[in-house]
């Protein structure tokens, strides 16, 4: 059984995305992830800079009744809403919060390949979350 990241870490999640898995043809996953997929954050405008540096942000998955996925077992929906959590308070303070905003564009990362398209629709704890370690 699944514990949500806001019990863990006694805080909400950064944002929200509506996200989207690219299907196999597009190049994406053969088999949607289960909560607890761990792939890094990339914004549209982290492609145009050399190299690209992955954002250690990640997704939570919510079912359709926007609920967190507690069955660990289960896929997660092809697309849907996820809350993101940044990983380390210092990014969060030095990076994040001048680059996370509503209407951005960015992707689920495997590695250097896109697994899903987000769009953020929500901020919620990116500036009164931790900021230090």
């Amino acid at each position: 059984m699944w514990v949500s990241y806001e019990i863990i870490n006694g805080h909400p999640p950064d944002f929200k995305v509506r996200y989207r898995f690219f299907t196999l043809a597009e190049g994406g996953r053969k088999l949607l992830p289960r909560q607890g997929y761990r792939s890094d954050f990339a914004l549209e405008e982290d492609f145009l800079k050399t190299p690209i540096e992955l954002r250690v942000i990640h997704p939570e998955f919510e079912d359709e009744n926007g609920n967190i996925i507690l069955d660990e077992s289960r896929n997660v929906l092809e697309s849907g809403i996820a809350r993101m959590w940044i990983l380390f308070p210092k990014a969060r303070a030095e990076r994040h919060i001048n680059d996370i905003k509503i209407g951005l564009k960015g992707y689920l990362m495997e590695g250097p390949r896109k697994a899903a398209e987000v769009e953020i629709i929500e901020i919620i704890g990116l500036e009164s979350n931790p900021r230090t370690e």
